[in-house]
C-alpha cells in the first residue's frame, strides 16, 4: 500500500500533540494533503464544519463540494423522503452519505489523481428550539477511504447538545466535525484515541455522545460494545445501549413511547434466576397494566459501578457478560447511574409510559437505606420521591436468608425499622410487587457462586445457567481470560 500521507507539508512551529492542536492546524494539515479530497453536506446548523476548512486556506485541495439543503423539498428531492417524515435520523444521515459518495465516484476521475482518497462528511441536526425546551440533537458521520480506490470505512455518532444558545451549539458542531474528520484520517488506527479527541477543544458540558459505531475494513477488529463502554467510562455519555447484534443503538429510539422493564445486575454470568426474574416480572407487568409486548422494551442494565467493583474495568470480563446477554437476544444498557432513581429519570426523559424495575429483595432493602442518599439535600425522602414519582413499579424477587427462610416484599425487614410505614405506603399503592410463581430450588443460585464454580472447573455450574449460556461459556471459555481496559 502506498503512503498516501507522504506529501503532508510540515507545519512550522507545530510541537504539540494531536489533542492540543488548534482547529486551524488540523484543517490546514488536511487541506495541504493533496491526497485527501471529499464533500461536506450539513443540514440544520449552518455549514459550520466546512467553514473551518475554508478559513484555514488551501481549501480547494480538500473540498470537492460543500452544500446544505435546508429547504425540506430540496432535501427530499436530493436524498428522498423518510417514511416517518423526520429529518434528524440515522437513516437520513446514511442516505446523505450514500448519495454524496456516489457523486464523488461518478464525477471524479481517479486516473488524474491515482493516490487520492475520498471522503464524505455529513450531519443532520436540530439545534435548541426558541422556547429552549428541547436542547437539540443530531447525527454526524463520515465515510472515508484510507487507501486509494479502497473500500470505504464509516464512523457514525449521535450527539445531544447541552448548551442553551444556538450560536454556541453551531460552534460546538463545527469543532466536533473537524475533530471527526481529522481523527478519521490520522487516528483511525486507534479508535479509543479518536473518540477521546472528539472532545479536543470541547467540554463534556457542551455535548454528549451517546451512540457511536465504527464499520469498514479499517475497523474490522473493533468491537462497538467496547466503544460504548469507553464513552461511559470517560464521562462522554451517561448511558449507552447496544442490541443483540452487538451494534450500538440510540437510547431515544429504543425507549421512545415504550413501556420499559429494567433489570439491573452483574450478569456475571447470566443464571436461570436472572431469566426467571425477567420472564415472571415481564408477564406480571404486562398483565397488571394491560400492556402489549410489542410496545414494551426490556433493558438489561450493567452499571459502571458494577464493572468497577473489582478495581479497573476488565475489558474481557465486560465482553463476556455482553456476549451472553446478546446471545439471549437482549438489549443491554451500560450506565453510570449508581442510584436507581437516576436510571428511572433517564428513561423518563425518553418515555412517559409505564416504567418497571425488577430487582432482588436485598436490592429492595438497600433502596430504603438512607446511606445511599447523603448527597441529596432532601436525603432519603428526596431519593424515594424521585424514584417513585413517575408511578414506578418495583417487582421484587424473593430471597432465601441464612435460616432458609423465604423473604419477600411482604415480610421484608429494613435496616431502619422506622421507615417501614413509608415502605408500606408504596406497597399499598401497588408500586412494590412480589414476583409470583418462583421456583424455590433456584433461590440458592447466585451469579458469584456460579462464577466461582466456573473458575474452579466445577461442572455443576451448568445446571445453574440457561442452556444457551452453558454452551457459550464452554465453547468460548468465557470468564477465564483477563485483559484490562
Amino acid at each position: 500500500m502506498s503512503n498516501i500521507f507522504a506529501d503532508d507539508l510540515v507545519l512550522q512551529g507545530d510541537r504539540v500533540t494531536d489533542q492540543k492542536q488548534a482547529l486551524s492546524d488540523k484543517t490546514l494539515k488536511i487541506n495541504l494533503n493533496k491526497n485527501i479530497y471529499g464533500s461536506f453536506s450539513e443540514i440544520g446548523a449552518g455549514q459550520e464544519t466546512a467553514r473551518h476548512f475554508f478559513r484555514a486556506g488551501a481549501a480547494s485541495r480538500t473540498i470537492a463540494k460543500a452544500m446544505s439543503a435546508y429547504d425540506k423539498q430540496f432535501s427530499d428531492a436530493i436524498y428522498t423522503t423518510e417514511p416517518d417524515g423526520r429529518y434528524v435520523t440515522e437513516n437520513r444521515l446514511h442516505k446523505m452519505l450514500d448519495h454524496e459518495v456516489q457523486l464523488l465516484e461518478e464525477r471524479l476521475d481517479h486516473t488524474e489523481n491515482p493516490n487520492r482518497i475520498y471522503f464524505s462528511y455529513a450531519n443532520t441536526v436540530a439545534t435548541i428550539d426558541f422556547a429552549k425546551k428541547f436542547k437539540g440533537h443530531g447525527w454526524v458521520g463520515i465515510r472515508f477511504q484510507n487507501e486509494p480506490q479502497g473500500e470505504f470505512n464509516e464512523i457514525i455518532l449521535h450527539i445531544q447538545f447541552k448548551e442553551n444558545d444556538v450560536l454556541l451549539q453551531q460552534r460546538t458542531l463545527g469543532t466536533l466535525g473537524v475533530n471527526l474528520i481529522y481523527g478519521a484520517f490520522y487516528q483511525y488506527h486507534d479508535p479509543k484515541k479518536l473518540i477521546y479527541n472528539l472532545y479536543d477543544h470541547l467540554d463534556k458540558d457542551q455535548l454528549e455522545i451517546d451512540t457511536i459505531n465504527f464499520s469498514g475494513p479499517a475497523f474490522k477488529n473493533v468491537d462497538n460494545r467496547l466503544m460504548s463502554l469507553f464513552l461511559v467510562k470517560n464521562g462522554m455519555a451517561d448511558a449507552v445501549m447496544f442490541g443483540p447484534n452487538g451494534q450500538n443503538i440510540l437510547p431515544a429510539n429504543t425507549l421512545f413511547r415504550k413501556n420499559v422493564l429494567l433489570l439491573r445486575g452483574s450478569f456475571r454470568p447470566v443464571t436461570i434466576v436472572n431469566i426467571n426474574m425477567y420472564q415472571k416480572s415481564l408477564n406480571q407487568f404486562l398483565s397488571k397494566n394491560q400492556l402489549s409486548i410489542d410496545k414494551t422494551a426490556v433493558i438489561f442494565e450493567i452499571t459502571l459501578n458494577n464493572l468497577l467493583a473489582l478495581g479497573e474495568v476488565d475489558e474481557q470480563d465486560f465482553l463476556d457478560r455482553a456476549e451472553l446477554l446478546c446471545a439471549l437476544g437482549h438489549t443491554v444498557m451500560i450506565s453510570n447511574f449508581k442510584e436507581y432513581f437516576k436510571a428511572v429519570d433517564y428513561i423518563w426523559n425518553y418515555s412517559q409510559e409505564k416504567i418497571a424495575l425488577t430487582i432482588g429483595i436485598p436490592s429492595l432493602i438497600e433502596i430504603f437505606d438512607a446511606k445511599h442518599y447523603t448527597n441529596l439535600p432532601g436525603g432519603l425522602f428526596e431519593g424515594l420521591g424521585r424514584l417513585f414519582k413517575h408511578g414506578l413499579e418495583i417487582y421484587a424477587y424473593p430471597f432465601l436468608n441464612e435460616k432458609e427462610e423465604v423473604i419477600t416484599a411482604e415480610n421484608i425487614e429494613l435496616h431502619d425499622k422506622t421507615l417501614k410505614p413509608i415502605y408500606n405506603y408504596f406497597k399499598e399503592q401497588d408500586q412494590i410487587i412480589d414476583i409470583e410463581n418462583f421456583e424455590l430450588k433456584n433461590l440458592k443460585i447466585f451469579s458469584h457462586k456460579v462464577l466461582k464454580k466456573i473458575q474452579e472447573n466445577d461442572d455443576s455450574w451448568e445446571s445453574d445457567v440457561p442452556e444457551t449460556v452453558a454452551t457459550l461459556l464452554k465453547e468460548n471459555k468465557l470468564f477465564r481470560k483477563k485483559e484490562s481496559l
